[in-house]
This record gives C-alpha cells, sequence and structure tokens, in this order.
C-alpha cells in the first residue's frame, strides 16, 4: 500500500495561501496531487490508487 506524502513523486505543497489554514509554517493536513489535479489528505492511503489510477494504470483510465 502506498502511502500520500511527499516521497510521492506526484505530490507537492499545496499553491494556495493557508489552504488549510496553515499558512507558511507547513504544518499541513493536505498536499496537491498532480496526477488527480486535487487536493489530498496528507499521511492517509494513495488517494490515486483508491481512485484506480495508481501504479500499473494509465492515469484517466477506469477500472472495468
Amino acid at each position: 500500500m502506498r502511502w500520500c506524502d511527499l516521497s510521492c513523486p506526484d505530490a507537492s505543497f499545496p499553491r494556495e495561501e493557508a489552504v488549510d489554514g496553515a499558512g507558511s509554517c507547513r504544518t499541513f493536513a493536505a498536499l496537491y496531487c498532480a496526477r488527480l489535479k486535487r487536493l489530498v489528505a496528507k499521511n492517509a492511503p494513495c488517494a490515486a490508487e483508491q481512485a484506480g489510477q495508481g501504479k500499473g494504470e494509465a492515469a484517466g483510465s477506469e477500472k472495468s
């Protein structure tokens, strides 16, 4: 199981200021997922895998 954290190449700091009240202190609860193009919960199971876009599957493909 993959976890959402900054070791993921698709994860980055949220670009919006104070998106979760953290401002610039980096004590945030969300990361921006480039694969899903949205904010996701930090330290949670990989949201891309949960959405069926995890490792080994093409981004944007849906499970049948």
